[in-house]
């Protein structure tokens, strides 16, 4: 499905004119110059955005001191540019020598002159529609590489794909799924190390065996990949680190069966000098281990730090952050690279704030524990014993009772980056709570449609029921400010919603975070005084950037509200499409005007036979209530709420569950699931809640 296509056509005539002020030659001449030590001697200056994370430690600290605290309420709109993508933005830009490569949802590039937001080319890999799907959480990108004059993105659908930096144009494609039978997609951006391509998988909660995978930057061949848990047994282990997992995991459940987990889908780093890349990795499948490895044990390598030779894919060491891993909590957040003091002796560590509520600590040569302490409130363990084992509140697995997380499988920190400012000495977290109760689905079985079995219509795989009981926690959402030496909290700065963008932070004693409210900030780094804030056009759920250009700086922030809590919630009435902002002191350009969302009035008057609510509300869960949400609770997020739908919208509930006319927006069409008897219940059952919800 072709949404865009390459400079010179609608798309782009439609964008302001502008006289090009970068060649083609330019751009082949200054992305063709970067490779591993480029982006390496990038950290002496950061002028340049040349990874994911700004450098290999992923710090997210930039070195740039032109806009500082004293000056950054001066900063004001340079250009924006539209995306036009209506689905959620995770994208941090790579800017190299004044040229920006941002991604859309739908794995979209966009390449701009990041001094003018003028557009240079566009790039679809063509994800169709029907692959919408596969996903838990929204049909988004978190952003390209570059490396020797190419631009890779890994696409939704799981193909990587290198382009032409300067002209857009396709080299190669690769498929990095080894079974499309799977749901695997990719949503992370790559990171390039050494002439090699790394890229990781989504896809946990449908039944798949996590790996990550190495690609020539040159060619698209594949170098090596390492799996993350074990496969059956029954067959050769394909290196001692499988058969060391294998151990941890209990077979008389068949666990390869539903893939084990374990999936790559976002935190890398790399350190040079040790010559190590360190993954992050996922949830188990299921998500209960009682059904998963019912005997217990640690499941190795889920919610792990792992250790990689990134030239060979060898294992060295892992910690384990979550052992026997039940609650979805994944270590793929955010992973940086530091050198602290601790107990009067510098150590080169690593530090995570993954979803289980925990800030970590732990030396990244040996993989050796230091310390973990909880960041926010934490009811499934309390403590970390001398072992960097955690002290587990027995309750939090019990297979009988229901047992309210905390954090909640949206976790503490999800995958919004946080950042680290040496300056500081301090950590800033995108932290949050979403309340969630869990108990064990007694319905589950692998791969199988089960009513009031969570989203098992469309392929997950939790063993989970949720909210049988009402949660007592209520939602935050807040910006930490974190001292990883002391493991503590110096300040924050706290938000109407969870689900806040990434951090950015620099040498002018700043940070920078977008907000689920549409807000744009800027705070003191040292003590949090709010010193400077815009409204844009969308909730902010990406991290935003900077770089310099002749002198010059900018900040740069992608929105698009998205991503699995944004599909169904939102904080702001402003819905605009994703847009591409970029600051600087001094300029004035006007803010684009903000769409207003017009979904203020609960559906009424379709027909529906109450006698259908029961059954509907069983289809509703196994179907659609992790993308639409709760008929009527909210008006919607990324994806609309159908309590607060047009009359047409339910009554037309055929063509778009049956006969799939929105397909290609990534609705899949439920013809070989579900009857036009389904189809009333779920019409019932939507429209009976929102009745039940009409002021009387």
């Amino acid at each position: 499905m072709l949404r865009y296509s390459f400079i010179g056509a609608a798309f782009l005539a439609a964008a302001p004119a502008m006289a090009q002020t970068i060649t083609e030659e330019e751009i082949r001449t200054a992305v063709g110059a970067i490779d591993t030590e480029a982006i390496i001697a990038n950290d002496a200056h950061d002028r340049n955005w040349l990874n994911y994370g700004l450098n290999y430690a992923e710090t997210r600290y930039s070195q740039l001191d032109a806009i500082t605290s004293e000056n950054v309420a001066e900063l004001g709109l340079e250009w924006s540019y539209g995306l036009n993508s209506d689905r959620g933005v995770q994208s941090t830009p790579i800017v190299v020598d004044g040229v920006m490569y941002v991604t859309a949802s739908w794995s979209i590039v966009h390449a701009l002159d990041a001094v003018t937001g003028e557009p240079l080319w566009v790039y679809d890999p063509e994800v169709p529609g029907s692959f919408g799907d596969r996903g838990c959480c929204d049909v988004v990108n978190r952003g390209v590489a570059v490396y020797e004059g190419k631009v890779y993105v890994g696409a939704y659908d799981g193909y990587l794909h290198a382009i032409d930096a300067a002209t857009g144009e396709r080299i190669w494609r690769v498929d990095t799924i080894e079974n499309r039978e799977m749901s695997y997609t990719v949503t992370g951006a790559p990171r390039i190390i050494n002439g090699q391509v790394m890229i990781g998988n989504g896809g946990a909660e449908f039944g798949v065996r996590g790996y990550i995978t190495a690609y020539d930057a040159t060619t698209g061949e594949e170098s090596w990949r390492w799996y993350t848990v074990p496969g059956d047994p029954s067959e050769p282990f394909e290196n001692a680190a499988m058969e060391m997992a294998a151990e941890t995991w209990d077979p008389s459940a068949n666990y390869w069966e539903a893939g084990g987990g374990g999936t790559v889908w976002d935190a890398m780093a790399y350190d040079p000098d040790l010559n190590l890349l360190y993954i992050g990795t996922g949830n188990g499948s299921p998500w209960n281990r009682h059904l998963r490895s019912p005997a217990g044990g640690d499941n190795l390598f889920l919610a792990s730090i792992v250790a990689l030779n990134p030239d060979t894919g060898e294992y060295v060491w892992h910690y384990q952050n979550t052992p026997g891993d039940t609650w979805d909590y994944t270590s793929t957040q955010h992973i940086i690279l530091a050198d602290l003091e601790i107990d009067g002796e510098m150590r080169a560590v690593l530090m995570q704030a993954p979803k289980n509520g925990f800030f970590y600590v732990i030396d990244r040569a040996t993989g050796e524990f230091i310390s973990a302490e909880p960041f926010v409130e934490t009811t499934w363990a309390t403590a970390y014993d001398d072992n960097g084992r955690p002290i587990e509140n027995p309750a939090a697995r019990s297979l009988d009772e229901p047992f309210e997380t905390v954090p909640s499988a949206y976790g503490a920190h999800n995958w919004h980056p946080m950042s680290f400012n040496p300056d500081t000495g301090l950590v800033y977290i995108p932290a949050q709570g979403v309340p969630l109760v869990q108990s064990t689905d007694p319905n589950w079985q692998l791969n199988s449609h089960q009513p009031m079995s969570t989203m098992s219509g469309i392929g997950w795989n939790l063993g989970y029921l949720f909210n049988v009981v009402a949660p007592e926690a209520t939602p935050f959402g807040h910006l930490l400010a974190w001292d990883p030496v002391a493991q503590r909290e110096v300040w924050r700065a706290e938000y109407i919603s969870p689900w806040n963008g990434g951090t950015l932070t620099t040498a002018g004693n700043l940070v920078f975070q977008g907000t689920a409210d549409g807000r744009f900030i800027a705070y003191d780094a040292t003590n949090g005084d709010l010193l400077w804030q815009v409204p844009v056009t969308s909730g902010v759920v990406a991290a935003p950037n900077t770089w310099e250009h002749e002198g010059v700086q900018y900040v740069t922030i992608a929105v698009g509200w998205g991503g699995v809590y944004g599909l169904m919630q939102r904080a702001t009435d402003r819905v605009g499409a994703g847009r591409v902002f970029t600051f600087r002191v001094g300029a004035d350009a006007p803010m684009p005007e903000a769409e207003i969302s017009t979904r203020t009035e609960l559906v009424s008057g379709v027909p529906y036979d109450p006698a259908r609510i029961s059954a509907g509300l069983g289809i509703y869960v196994a179907n659609c209530l992790f993308c639409h949400g709760v008929p009527g609770v909210n008006n919607g997020g990324a994806i609309p709420n159908l309590g607060y739908s047009a009359p047409g919208t339910l009554e037309n509930a055929h063509d778009w569950i049956l006969d799939g006319v929105a397909v290609d927006r990534g609705m899949p069409s439920f013809s070989e699931l579900l009857t036009p008897g389904d189809v009333a219940d779920l019409v019932a059952f939507i429209q009976g809640t929102a009745d039940s919800l009409q002021p009387q």
